[in-house]
């Protein structure tokens, strides 16, 4: 307002874009979030065969939050489907982590602490895919993480609780 810009005003887009996508044969009238439709998400959707595609006299190239989360879905459901195939074993109602939403220093950070050996100048895909194998044969004991959890609760033992000093003393 006053001739000052943060720059994130300008990151962020007019906020009367439209998603730039035609899902069968009609452009999308939903708001355009900060997803953009990239080569690597083109990509996605054509192995997929979704039927979506970019509207051309768009001036942009950014996606509503709906067909993200399709495109995600879609992504996710693939590699479901690729590590049932290469393991004898099936998920029951395990929920999927997307380690693609990490940053590549948190993806670093995880390999080094739990010393997953894995080829030098892998990128964030290749990381994330990677990690994500070793993350799946971690051995989780339910009752004792929800165990643990309630204790810590009811103790007020949450160490981020009390470091921005939340505290049920003060009454």
């Amino acid at each position: 307002m006053n001739g000052f810009s943060t720059g994130e005003e300008d990151s962020r887009g007019p906020t009367d874009q439209i998603c730039c996508l035609i899902e069968n044969g009609e452009r999308c009238a939903k708001p355009a979030g900060n997803a953009s439709y990239s080569k690597r998400v083109q990509k996605t959707v054509t192995q997929r065969r979704l039927n979506l595609n970019i509207d051309n006299s768009a001036r942009h190239i950014y996606i509503c939050d709906f067909h993200k989360m399709i495109i995600q879905c879609a992504r996710n459901k693939r590699r479901r489907k690729d590590s049932e195939d290469d393991s004898n074993e099936t998920d029951t109602d395990v929920p999927e982590v997307d380690l693609y939403q990490l940053q590549v220093n948190t993806l670093r950070r995880y390999k080094r602490h739990y010393k997953v050996p894995m080829r030098q100048g892998l990128n964030k895909a290749q990381l994330a895919d990677a990690l994500m194998k070793h993350f799946k044969t971690i051995p989780v004991k339910e009752k004792e993480v929800v165990t643990f959890f309630i204790y810590t609760v009811k103790t007020n033992a949450n160490k981020l609780d009390q470091k921005n000093g939340i505290n049920n003393d003060t009454n």
